[in-house]
């Protein structure tokens, strides 16, 4: 199976879009620049060979003159030297004439013509270009045809390798790379400095909005740039919309509440003047309506507070209110209870919520029991998300335990594994079910005292 790659933030793409742009730009100008300067060096040493071209035409095209063209007398040594690189050569090429001068340089060898090359003729016919040497190194070769006397024509040629000028290319490119290296540093630096400065405002509206989420603010501060502030006015619109709908959720849970309430208690009260089998059977079931309703309108106020953006509690407190009331109630049996705190976390959601479910353990806990209770607080690291983190509270008793059968069965809505112990079976269900509400998840297993181990895993905030 293949994952579906993350996708990466808004900091990270606008700085890769300006740095590929960047770089792109850099590559382009750099190879621009280093054509501009290869065609300049070029011209500069077609200038320097074209003064060699036009001694040569100037000593050809005198009559009756002794010309320069032999060794020695172009002022340039390397024209004597044995394959010097340096060349230059001049060819007969009227009708019936196929006479060849050169410099000794040439050493018997013949340089190319770049008319056979398919090199164009510049103004004035000129021609220049590339071509290998009698060595096999790269020359550059400026040529010319002139007349003289109307029935004499001929091939000037002068010639050099091109080591001179790729040393001057290799030069400046590397100069370039240098200078577009620093520029390159500075501009990376430039954005990563305008993409952090740019989203600050962001992270702050982040910042804000994880206040509220931690219960550390009500609403969203401060002034925003022009583009960010009618999202936080949004946002704010839409967390008091969210505190307007679940206050209006209470109250409707609250009058529905007293309206079925008032009518099942008349029933059971009549019930109660009456001793038929009837109305027993109507007592017993008016409880167990009762104890349904009563069920279900907290796991609706749970689900309606668990919507409430922005609650939290603190989860030691909680817990330690409600061990020291436990203590009072099983005070005659003697019972312990140890509490031990790994790591101090709030619970995202209402007080009442955790403390019902938190005493709906230690009181199923309390009546197992034979000496000794325990219970853990710490964070789930391995449980957590990306974005949220979880806490987990075991609570460990000594008592009897379960099996793995009746552990299933006992958190079943209105089981009751013992008729002898007093309640009405909804404990664990209504833990159940109030974790699943915020996210969490509810286990029974067997405990190291011996006894029973409830696993409660919840979100922290």
């Amino acid at each position: 199976m293949f994952r579906t790659r993350a996708p990466s933030s808004i900091a990270t793409r606008l700085f890769l879009l300006a740095a590929f742009w960047s770089l792109v730009v850099l590559v382009l100008a750099g190879l621009g620049l280093t054509t501009i300067y290869r065609r300049n060096a070029e011209q500069a040493f077609d200038s320097r060979l074209g003064v060699y071209l036009r001694a040569i035409v100037a000593d050809v095209a005198t009559p009756g003159e002794d010309t320069r063209t032999e060794p020695g007398q172009l002022g340039d040594p390397q024209f004597e030297l044995s394959l010097s690189g340096w060349y230059w050569q001049i060819t007969r090429i009227d009708a019936g004439q196929s006479t060849v001068k050169a410099s000794r340089s040439l050493f018997a060898s013949r340089l190319p013509r770049l008319e056979d090359l398919g090199v164009a003729a510049r103004e004035g016919g000129y021609r220049s270009g590339y071509a290998a040497g009698p060595d096999g190194r790269r020359l550059r070769i400026v040529e010319r045809v002139i007349e003289v006397d109307d029935d004499r024509r001929f091939l000037i040629q002068v010639a050099a390798n091109t080591e001179q000028i790729e040393e001057d290319i290799g030069r400046f490119r590397l100069a370039l790379a240098a200078t577009f290296l620093v520029l390159a540093l500075a501009l990376v630096g430039s954005t990563l400095l305008q993409v952090r400065l740019g989203l600050r405002p962001l992270r702050r509206l982040q910042s804000e909005v994880a206040a509220i989420r931690r219960g550390e603010g009500d609403r969203i501060g401060g002034g925003f740039p022009p583009d960010l502030a009618p999202l936080a006015n949004e946002l704010n619109l839409l967390i008091a919309s969210n505190r307007e709908i679940v206050e209006r959720a209470r109250t409707h849970v609250g009058n529905l509440a007293h309206a079925l309430k008032t009518p099942l208690s008349v029933i059971a009260n009549e019930a109660d003047a009456e001793t038929s089998p009837l109305a027993e059977r109507v007592k017993a079931q008016a409880a167990t309506m009762r104890d349904q309703v009563t069920y279900y309108l907290d796991k609706a106020r749970a689900a309606a507070r668990s919507n409430v953006i922005g609650t939290v509690t603190d989860v030691v407190p909680a817990i330690e209110g409600l061990v020291r009331t436990f203590e009072k109630i099983y005070r005659e049996r003697d019972l312990a209870f140890d509490l031990q705190v790994q790591d101090v976390a709030k619970f995202r959601g209402e007080r009442q919520d955790l403390e019902e479910m938190i005493g709906n353990l230690l009181d199923n806990a309390g009546k197992w029991a034979t000496s000794r209770i325990a219970i853990d607080l710490s964070r789930d690291d391995a449980g957590s998300e990306a974005d949220r983190f979880f806490l987990m509270i075991v609570i460990d008793d000594d008592g009897p335990g379960l099996s793995a059968s009746q552990r299933a069965e006992a958190v079943a809505r209105g089981r009751r594994l013992d008729e002898t112990k007093p309640g009405s079976g909804l404990g664990l269900s209504i833990v159940a079910d109030l974790a699943a509400v915020y996210g969490g998840s509810f286990a029974l297993d067997t405990s190291p005292e011996g006894g029973l181990r409830a696993r409660l895993r919840l979100p922290a905030a």
